[in-house]
């Protein structure tokens, strides 16, 4: 039970409820009690035993702990089943719906001091920032979420959600170092401190596949796989278990190995179905069509790309929509359809802005850039490299900038511009030449497998 206010407090509100009911304190008193003894506590000059507010309470017809904090009974399981509720509708797409039900459910909370539940609202913001692309907004909410926490003295265990949530803001951003720096310390305070909890560290293990991929940092992204795969089967929460699957399959994509991808996409699939977790399978979706994509099956590789963004379009999940129109597009190309890839990319770039989605606008002017350079169109090709190369030196996405590099210095070298090309061949080698040593400290400490 939460901690009981001050006896003053408590005094105040037995005067107030015996008063409302008409009840003189001999008649609140008795037969256990005193009437001296109720005027005394009514001054908040004693501290109640808890028999004596069980008597009370029965008395004044109410229930022990609102008597003894002031909350009404039953108040933090009824906000409990309204979180449920909250995280059933984000669960279905339904971001803005989802945070007006969170947001009444913080004003509750914080009225109320429940600390816990305010945290769990805060984050349920938070996911909500993440689906519609208010990163800014998110990331605030996950800091509070933090705050609370500390305050409530909740272990560190506890607070991961919060963190890798503000990890997840910071890289959607296209900030991939610190996102990395705030998954990696976490992790490290984590292992080296023995707090060994499967469901926390299997969360920060999936999340920071991503970044490192982004980063170039491919043999670090091959071991948080490994990791989070021998996590899996220690974690409680199944759909923790399918976002896992999802991440560490773009792992087993870049190692080669398509049918393990196609398995574990399968797998996280199955899980989000049976959780009707919408926005995960529609992910799954998506990645499935990369992996068919990657395999040279363009055909099943649109089919799969398009119900994603549908999926994801419907449920308003702004940048993840994004990602997913960029894969469309790649694959449209590919078909020989570069007009409708051309407007779908025009598209995204409409919705985003270096802030907001800095990797997905890269890698939408990238394929502006190989639509237009097949076209002859080498002016046109430069420029949306040049755009795609600012974003990602911004970002420090090591492993996208050595390919673009490559791209800008053979569409320089083909138009006579050696000096120029060079220069963007060095460039990307630099990158190259750090994909998870001098772009990141050390790996943090291993987790007990």
């Amino acid at each position: 039970m939460a901690e009981r206010d001050d006896p003053g407090v408590i005094g105040r509100r037995v005067q107030q409820l015996r008063v409302e009911r008409g009840l003189t304190q001999r008649q609140l008193a008795e037969p256990a009690y005193t009437p001296a003894y109720i005027s005394t506590l009514e001054a908040g000059r004693v501290r109640p035993s808890d028999d004596a507010l069980r008597h009370l309470a029965g008395r004044l017809g109410v229930g022990f702990e609102e008597l003894a904090t002031g909350r009404p009974a039953h108040l933090a399981t009824d906000l409990r089943l309204r979180l449920t509720g909250a995280q059933r509708t984000l669960a279905a797409g339904e971001a803005e719906a989802a945070a007006e039900q969170y947001a009444a459910l913080l004003t509750e909370a914080r009225q109320h001091e429940l600390l816990e539940v305010e945290a769990d609202a805060l984050l349920g913001l938070g996911e909500c920032g993440l689906y519609t692309g208010e990163l800014t907004e998110a990331r605030g909410h996950f800091e509070r979420a933090e705050q609370v926490l500390a305050q409530a003295d909740s272990p560190l265990p506890a607070r991961v959600p919060a963190l890798r949530g503000r990890a997840v803001s910071h890289y959607l951003a296209g900030e991939l170092r610190y996102a990395v720096y705030l998954l990696e310390s976490t992790l490290d305070e984590l292992n080296r401190g023995g707090l060994h909890d499967p469901d926390a560290l299997l969360l920060l293990y999936a999340s920071a596949i991503g970044p490192y991929m982004d980063m170039g940092a491919h043999a670090r992204a091959a071991q948080a796989a490994e990791y989070a795969l021998a996590l899996a089967p220690q974690a409680g929460d199944p759909a923790l278990v399918a976002r896992m699957h999802r991440s560490v399959a773009r792992t087993l994509l870049a190692e080669g190995r398509i049918a393990e991808a196609d398995a574990s996409l399968a797998r996280a699939a199955e899980l989000y179905r049976h959780l009707q977790i919408r926005t995960e399978l529609a992910n799954c979706h998506w990645m499935r069509g990369y992996v068919y994509a990657q395999n040279g099956d363009l055909e099943r590789a649109e089919a799969e790309l398009r119900e994603a963004r549908a999926m994801l379009t419907a449920q308003r999940a702004a940048l993840y929509t994004s990602q997913a129109a960029v894969e469309l597009a790649d694959v449209l190309h590919r078909r020989g359809k570069s007009d409708e890839a051309s407007a779908l990319l025009h598209e995204v770039l409409s919705d985003l802005s270096p802030e907001r989605g800095a990797l997905h606008s890269a890698a939408a002017h990238r394929l502006l850039g190989i639509i237009a350079e097949d076209a002859h169109d080498t002016e046109t090709a430069e420029e949306h490299y040049v755009r795609a190369l600012s974003l990602l030196e911004r970002a420090g996405a090591a492993g996208d900038l050595a390919d673009l590099c490559r791209l800008l210095g053979d569409l320089l070298r083909r138009t006579g511009r050696v000096e120029a090309a060079l220069d963007a061949y060095r460039t990307g080698l630099g990158h190259r030449t750090a994909p998870g040593t001098t772009t990141l400290g050390p790996a943090p400490a291993q987790p007990p497998l």
